[in-house]
């Protein structure tokens, strides 16, 4: 009946179902991954690596991998599937946590390896349910919001629950996970009655089908040196985003030592609206070659932003909150252009056999690869720098590399796509 009603809906209705749907699904999700950031876990080292160094790396070597499968699982995966594998894979990170909390430490570090092996996976599941339709952009823009926001709303969860509750801090994971549970399954049970794309979404967009092996090596050629340039911009963005991420506890109290913890909810949620309104907003371009040079001017005014506001925040004409805000915006705009317009403006302007779930799983595990580097280079090669000043030299690395093959991508494809071609409307 649902099903059946959203097929008629009119399309407001129908986007904010989907929303609704696709945000809370992943909101929770992160209930199951992300808690354990909110601990410091203090003074603890094993082999002369800080325990909560290892256990990043851990779970993003988890996470790593789980998107370098996800490259085949995700992109031949049917619809009919999506929804129980969701819940399976939430299920296995939830019993990793337990076995975290109950397996002495140093040697916990492994069940949240486990727990990151599934969980990489499931962006990938909760896009398939929008993408390839008219309004993709606003539907993931949505989608994505849920991860600004989520990221900061479970450290303020993390704290709240060892501060206010008083609960362990290798406990405070596992019961995290099971107060968002029930909302997860309700979540997944409304996202499960999507319909598919239709005859109109198809024809502005393209048909999105499950994809071979010989399919995603033939897209890859075709654009090759475009591609290898995103990608690469996607990793130095997901590398200082993560360091952002699995250190802001850290980062915040260097700036703003007496914050309470909603100070991470509050900034993420900042974020999010800006990120969500400006990246939903490209859903109203309605050529596709024109939005994917928008996407790509996007990311470069986003890098601008974060370059700018560190100056700002050095040179002392700049608060530490306004400087974590506008430069959380400046990072996330790119990083959510490429999940909600980038890849699927591709896809669209070029009509190749692709799906969106291909492409972000490609950029996903190079990312997560790359994040893993620059926790060992943290330890090993720059111990002496606190979590602040290595985030600073990181972002001002990232801006100029970025910049630089931004140029090259956009040159590349400017010659793929001359601005007088017609866009074809058949795949």
């Amino acid at each position: 009946m649902i099903k059946r009603w959203l097929l008629q809906a009119p399309p407001s209705l129908f986007a904010a179902y989907c929303i609704i749907a696709a945000f809370c699904t992943y909101f929770c999700m992160y209930a199951f991954r992300k808690p354990f950031n909110a601990a410091e876990f203090k003074e603890l080292a094993w082999w002369g690596v800080d325990y909560k160094i290892i256990l990043l790396i851990a779970q993003t070597c988890g996470y790593t991998i789980s998107k370098f499968i996800g490259i085949k699982v995700i992109s031949e995966m049917s619809a009919a599937r999506r929804a129980m594998g969701i819940v399976v894979l939430i299920t296995v990170a939830e019993v990793a946590l337990l076995g975290f909390a109950l397996v002495p430490r140093p040697y916990n570090f492994a069940f949240l390896f486990v727990n990151g092996l599934p969980l990489g996976m499931v962006f990938g599941l909760v896009m398939s349910f929008l993408e390839g339709r008219r309004f993709t952009e606003a539907l993931t823009a949505g989608l994505c919001a849920s991860f600004i926001i989520a990221s900061g709303v479970m450290k303020s969860v993390g704290r709240w629950l060892i501060e206010v509750k008083g609960v362990d801090e290798f406990w405070m994971p596992v019961v995290a996970g099971l107060i968002f549970l029930g909302p997860l399954l309700f979540f997944v049970a409304m996202l499960n009655q999507i319909p598919g794309p239709t005859a109109e979404d198809i024809q502005k967009r393209s048909v999105r089908t499950p994809m071979t092996g010989a399919d995603r090596l033939r897209f890859f050629k075709r654009h090759a040196l475009g591609l290898s340039c995103l990608l690469l911009i996607y990793v130095f963005l997901t590398i200082v985003r993560d360091f952002r991420d699995g250190f802001g506890v850290e980062i915040w109290k260097a700036i703003a030592p007496d914050g309470k913890p909603d100070i991470y909810a509050k900034s993420e949620t900042l974020i999010a609206v800006a990120v969500t309104i400006i990246c939903g907003a490209t859903m109203m371009i309605s050529k596709n070659r024109t939005a994917l040079f928008a996407s790509l001017g996007g990311i470069g005014i986003g890098l601008i932003i974060v370059g700018a506001v560190t100056l700002g925040f050095q040179g002392g004409t700049m608060e530490g909150f306004t400087w974590m805000v506008l430069g959380g915006l400046g990072f996330y705009i790119p990083y959510v252009i490429f999940h909600t317009t980038l890849f699927e403006r591709l896809i669209a302007t070029f009509k190749d056999k692709s799906n969106i779930g291909y492409l972000m799983y490609l950029a996903d595990a190079v990312g997560y690869l790359g994040s893993v580097g620059i926790l060992l280079y943290k330890n090993f090669g720059a111990s002496d720098l606190s979590y602040k000043d290595f985030f600073i030299q990181a972002s001002y690395m990232m801006t100029i590399v970025c910049l630089i093959l931004l140029v090259i991508a956009w040159c590349y494809f400017s010659r793929q796509t001359p601005a007088n071609e017609p866009e074809r409307l058949t795949p």
